[in-house]
């Protein structure tokens, strides 16, 4: 009897579950952007709300949650509701630097949400002021080699993604340069182009403007192929360098426990909005490239890069700023 009264009731969770999916969604649904409205985190949230809402239906109504590099909004999206209607952007910073720095955060980025799919990738680079005494990589190598703690290198902060680029680099490399974090990319760069310090870790669409002025010289890109724009600068992974040459990226992720039918029917509007030509056309604007796949694949994404970050910590002895 008992048996029966448990079958029955996994059988109505179960009913219950696809009726609720089957219309889903019959509200607007709030996506967090966990930074301040600008950057490209921001580009990327906005873009895909703007053409999730068309699709669905129903208005995808944006929040910014900036603070704690992320973490806020990302704590945000972890404690919501899991029915659906809370939806959050996952970037490299919130899924895995942040939890590797901080053992201490309010959320675990494998245990508290549930995956939807990566929009889009970005591409990184290192650059230098042009003062500096390296043309291309192989000689920035053998400058940084030769002089071990001469010269430095600036990123938008400690346990940010540029310096976790810098520091994978030096591992890689077996080089050491003293890390000068700043409050943001923008003075870093600010710095880097007045010669103040001179190399930078940084995303390429940021920096890029500089480096078509001339005001930068890039030495190393961390993409899957060359960027057609820079076509005389490798990749790291041409260079040997395989860690630190993946690419910064934007996904969309729900609390863990949304029903596995309402985020398979959020993946298919993501996929399809990445689809749009304007959309599309916005996203290489900022200097993303538009993905769109699977929920699992971004799980394992985000998994890939955490467990890197968690051993770069551990290996260069990190410590976040408190």
């Amino acid at each position: 009897m008992q048996t029966k009264k448990i079958a029955l009731a996994l059988g109505l969770a179960v009913t219950a579950s696809l009726a609720q999916a089957q219309s889903y969604p019959s509200k607007p649904i709030k996506l967090i952007i966990p930074f301040a409205p600008g950057g490209t985190t921001d580009i990327v949230g906005r873009g895909v709300a703007d053409q999730m809402s068309k699709i669905l239906g129903q208005p995808v109504v944006v929040e910014n949650r900036a603070g704690g590099g992320g973490s806020i909004g990302a704590d945000a999206i972890a404690k919501a509701n899991p029915d659906g209607y809370t939806i959050g952007i996952s970037t490299v910073s919130t899924m895995a630097v942040n939890p590797a720095c901080n053992p201490k955060l309010s959320y675990d980025p494998i245990k508290d949400f549930k995956p939807i799919t990566n929009l889009a990738n970005v591409a990184n680079v290192i650059a230098v002021n042009p003062n500096f005494p390296a043309k291309d990589y192989k000689e920035f190598l053998a400058v940084l080699k030769a002089n071990p703690g001469k010269y430095s290198y600036a990123s938008s902060g400690t346990c940010g993604f540029g310096h976790m680029l810098g520091e994978q680099f030096k591992v890689s490399t077996k080089t050491f340069m003293v890390h000068i974090p700043y409050r943001g990319a923008g003075p870093a760069l600010n710095d880097v182009l007045a010669g103040q310090v001179p190399i930078m870790m940084d995303n390429l669409p940021s920096s890029m403007p500089h480096i078509k002025a001339g005001k930068l010289r890039p030495i190393v890109v961390a993409w899957n192929k060359r960027i057609d724009s820079l076509p005389n600068v490798p990749t790291m992974a041409e260079m040997g360098l395989k860690e630190p040459n993946d690419p910064a990226w934007y996904g969309l992720v729900a609390p863990a426990g949304t029903p596995d039918e309402i985020i398979n029917k959020l993946n298919q509007a993501a996929v399809q909005a990445l689809q749009d030509k304007g959309f599309q056309e916005r996203l290489r604007g900022a200097g993303a490239e538009p993905s769109g796949n699977t929920p699992a694949q971004h799980a394992a994404e985000i998994k890939k890069e955490f467990d890197k970050m968690r051993n770069l910590v551990k290996v260069q002895n990190i410590k976040l700023e408190q």
